[in-house]
């Protein structure tokens, strides 16, 4: 067997494989590096690999595989450079006090609009209850006056009633009487 036969049966095997499918890299499938990526270990390409026959017997062969380190040859190299804080400038410092500064007198001057807004819309509510509450009084006046005088009328009328039979009674009296005296 050749060295060729021995990395190819070294694939075969199910262990090795899954192990050297982890750092082995296929050249035709060569991943492009992109910024965004994390982090990926397929970035090395372990370009080759060493087997050294150690035994041949006639139950079978034993080697070693020889992995070499990883190289990053042609990969950019990823530099985490964090932009340096600088200290602010006065003028910025004083920047953002009059930016702070507007914000709270566009809060405070909001606050007093909206204050202003509900105490106008509580004269308004106060000022229409009023306004219904003399009407319905108003109204209730006018109900009052016009039933008193019905019930006036209605009593006159009664009155006037009751005094002309009072008075039918009395004539009808009269005249009994005076037939009565007449017959006598």
């Amino acid at each position: 067997m050749t060295l060729a036969a021995y990395k190819e049966k070294v694939k075969e095997l199910p262990l090795v494989s899954i192990f050297c499918s982890c750092f082995l890299s296929d050249p035709l499938k060569k991943q492009t590096y992109k910024y965004e990526d994390t982090v990926d270990l397929t970035w090395c390409a372990i370009s080759d690999m060493e087997v050294i026959e150690l035994n041949k017997r006639a139950s079978g062969h034993s080697f070693e595989v020889i992995l070499k380190p990883p190289s990053f040859d042609g990969i950019p190299e990823i530099t985490a450079t964090l932009p340096q804080k600088r200290d602010p400038s006065l003028e910025e410092i004083q920047k953002k006090l009059e930016a702070a500064e507007e914000r709270r007198k566009y809060r405070e001057a909001e606050l007093r609009k909206h204050q202003a807004e509900k105490r106008e819309h509580e004269r308004e509510v106060i000022l229409k209850a009023i306004e219904e509450n003399n009407n319905f009084s108003k109204m209730a006046k006018e109900k009052l006056a016009q039933r008193m005088e019905v019930n006036k009328e209605n009593r006159e009328a009664h009155l006037a009633a009751m005094l002309e039979r009072l008075q039918e009674k009395d004539k009808h009296a009269e005249e009994v009487r005076k037939n009565k005296e007449a017959t006598r």
